[in-house]
């Protein structure tokens, strides 16, 4: 059974499709580029990564946390609101991911659109719906469509393309396979023969109905892939 399980790779599948797009030798913003994992689709792209550089892997300790992390090799270092570089020095932003982990959301979609030349690509992926993670730098535990159709409109955005990763039945999936570890973590319960079956069996139902799922990813998934244009005559002072 596979339900549940294609959140990254979906996403990842997506992002190098659409990085591709992008002409060879754009100048490429990674904004919250964490340990630039996303570098290896950049190759035909003059890529620079961009964090606020605080975030170690263990945070405050509380829901997910990595345990480690690396960012010696960022690029920039600041808010990402407030990026140092000049109007219109990329061709392309790319922000995945990163969303959640900012306490004002729309003031980074203000300075991608500052830091984009005329018609220059943002892309952007953000969880519809995730767990507390990354804490405390987790301030939102999502976005939806509604979201990006306002704030990219009003910062100068006109949307290209909004591909939705899974769907409600996919998600639950998702979820349904972290019971035993959250099981462990949270209760002092033990995991017995029984409890598997019926996540086994409930894993099932899941998979059977997200093979003849008829839209539900209107309802949740696992998040929405945005690609934006900047329309032309939008200038930032």
């Amino acid at each position: 059974m596979q339900v549940g399980l294609h959140n990254a790779q979906n996403r990842a599948d997506w992002l190098q499709k659409t990085l591709q797009k992008i002409p060879a030798g754009s100048r490429i913003l990674d904004a919250g580029a964490g340990e630039r994992k996303y570098e290896k689709f950049c190759s035909h792209l003059r890529y620079v990564a961009q964090d606020f550089g605080r975030y170690d892997g263990l945070g405050n300790g509380s829901g997910l946390q990595t345990g480690k992390w690396d960012q010696s090799r960022l690029d920039i270092i600041s808010d990402i609101t407030a990026i140092p570089e000049p109007e219109a020095a990329f061709d392309a932003v790319m922000c995945i991911e990163v969303l959640e982990h900012l306490p004002r959301p729309i003031d980074a979609i203000r300075e991608f659109s500052r830091l984009l030349k005329p018609q220059g690509y943002l892309i952007v992926t953000a969880p519809f719906c995730s767990l507390t993670h990354f804490a405390p730098y987790h301030f939102c535990t999502g976005f939806n469509q509604p979201f990006y159709e306002t704030h990219l409109a009003s910062n100068g955005f006109e949307i290209v393309e909004i591909n939705k990763n899974g769907n409600f039945f996919e998600f639950l999936g998702q979820e349904v396979r972290r019971i035993s570890t959250v099981q462990s973590r949270y209760t002092p319960l033990k995991k017995g023969l029984l409890d598997r079956f019926a996540v086994h069996l409930i894993l099932r139902f899941l998979e059977r109905c997200s093979l003849s799922d008829a839209g539900s990813a209107e309802l949740l998934c696992f998040g929405l892939h945005v690609l934006a244009q900047k329309k032309d005559g939008v200038y930032h002072s």
